[in-house]
């Protein structure tokens, strides 16, 4: 596929910004480069505009080359400037699953480019011939997350590369909470598909949803159109400082993450014994879809005991359903505990 083909015209056209620290990327005695002030260092200095220094930790980690690397203000960047880049406004359309994660249908509307929903099925699988008859002439972008969100599930591997390998578009696949999964990522098949962008993220396993960082990969084609129209400083310097800290401590992540799928293992057994409870789907990811009888009430009932859930329940399939971040033992023991006194 050419990428090139795929992207709009202007975006083609468009001639970069070029920062001072895009110019000159070396060490030296003294910067007056820049207009920035001489005090206050290092925060004084803009911060590398290609988070170089992160990205290699990322590429040690993953197995991934650090020029098939985006780093963005959080996912959301990354997913806006996939939409901005590749589908004309008024013009070009997007098709994704649902139910889903709702910031693809934000950016889509920001940057006013249509979105068609195809259901999922009854067991929150993808069914891939009716995704790709959604496909028309302008449709630039596929969305899949997997494990997907609220639904908590995996979709089928091999579900989801029958659709990258039978659309002539970008696909991209958001794995925000792969971590929790026993099922495998798609970042191995990325050197498969020049049309594959896989999106990960440092807000849930590792903790840092408060720093705002995601992960992007992609071919160097997509990598590079990305870094041509984001912002020139859009990693702030602590931010930086504070991934590469986390690479120091990824025992802690994976302790985490172990500890977390434990909890959720015991907590979806849990609320099985609730006869309120109608159903505890399955889960890939760090909370639980529970469909309930009156969900609505016992999301009430829950806030007033000062423990805040999700309401899902206006969300396609998943009518009467509460969505259940799973917490520490203590945490999910005092919802249990406000839970039996419903009885």
């Amino acid at each position: 596929m050419d990428i090139k083909k795929l992207l709009r015209d202007n975006i083609k056209n468009l001639k970069p910004y070029s920062s001072a620290r895009d110019e000159y990327t070396g060490q030296a005695l003294v910067y007056l480069d820049a207009n920035e002030i001489p005090y206050n260092q290092p925060y004084n200095r803009y911060p590398d505009p290609l988070q170089r220094d992160v990205k290699e930790k990322i590429s040690v980690q993953k197995n991934v080359p650090a020029e098939n690397i985006f780093l963005g203000n959080g996912s959301d960047e990354p997913i806006d400037l996939l939409i901005r880049a590749f589908c004309e406004p008024g013009i070009d359309n997007i098709v994704t699953i649902n139910p889903t994660y709702g910031m693809y249908q934000v950016a889509a509307d920001i940057n006013n480019v249509q979105v068609t929903y195809i259901s999922l099925n009854d067991d929150f699988q993808l069914v891939p011939s009716s995704l790709l008859e959604a496909v028309n002439k302008h449709t630039k972008i596929i969305f899949l997350c997997s494990p997907n969100n609220p639904t908590g599930n995996c979709l089928d591997m091999d579900s989801m590369v029958e659709v990258i390998d039978n659309f002539n578009g970008l696909v991209i696949v958001d794995e925000a909470y792969i971590d929790f999964a026993i099922e495998k990522s798609l970042l191995p098949q990325l050197s498969h598909f020049n049309n594959l962008v896989v999106l990960q993220t440092f807000s849930k396993a590792w903790g840092m949803a408060g720093i705002r960082l995601g992960m992007a990969f992609a071919s160097t084609e997509i990598i590079s159109v990305l870094n041509k129209i984001k912002y020139p400083y859009n990693i702030n310097i602590l931010t930086q400082q504070k991934a590469l800290e986390l690479f120091k401590f990824e025992e802690n992540k994976e302790s985490w993450v172990k500890t977390l799928v434990e909890e959720r293992g015991k907590l979806a057994e849990q609320l099985k014994e609730f006869p309120f409870v109608v159903e505890v789907y399955h889960s890939d990811a760090n909370f639980l879809l529970v469909k309930m009888h009156d969900a609505k009430g016992i999301y009430d009932y829950l806030i007033e005991q000062e423990i805040i859930v999700r309401d899902r329940s206006k969300v396609h399939l998943c009518e009467s359903s509460l969505r259940i971040t799973v917490g520490t033992e203590k945490e999910n023991e005092i919802l249990l505990n406000a839970l039996e006194d419903l009885l």
